[in-house]
């Protein structure tokens, strides 16, 4: 191994955090599967290294954060939509009321499956 190898590695590790920042960013989710994949293997070879300096990994470690946060609100995101669509499939099949004496009728809804526009 050459001494500069820790480096080239984390160079190369900063340049797929910042692809996967873009990524991110943009809500471009198709890409993080390749860059995870690339990410692993990197992070795989580093960590066999075992002089690694912590100066060297500190930059990339920060990046690493960041992206996790930007993942983590692109994922409740998803969390969300996913639960309105659900709310929404439930509106679509009827609504539920109750009487007075706490018995639940169901009202269904008419699907006509035509999306009407208006003006």
């Amino acid at each position: 191994m050459t001494k500069s190898e820790p480096q080239q590695l984390t160079d190369e590790l900063d340049q797929i955090l910042d692809r996967e920042r873009a990524a991110l960013m943009k809500g471009d989710l198709g890409k993080l599967e390749d860059l995870l994949a690339k990410k692993e293997k990197i992070i795989a070879k580093l960590n066999t290294i075992s002089d690694l300096e912590r100066d060297t990994l500190a930059r990339v470690q920060t990046k690493v954060s960041r992206n996790q946060d930007l993942l983590d609100s692109a994922m409740e995101g998803i969390r969300s939509v996913a639960a309105r669509m659900a709310e929404l499939r439930k509106i679509r099949k009827g609504l539920d009321v109750y009487d007075q004496t706490g018995r639940r009728t169901r009202y269904g809804t008419r699907n006509t499956g035509k999306l009407e526009k208006k003006a």
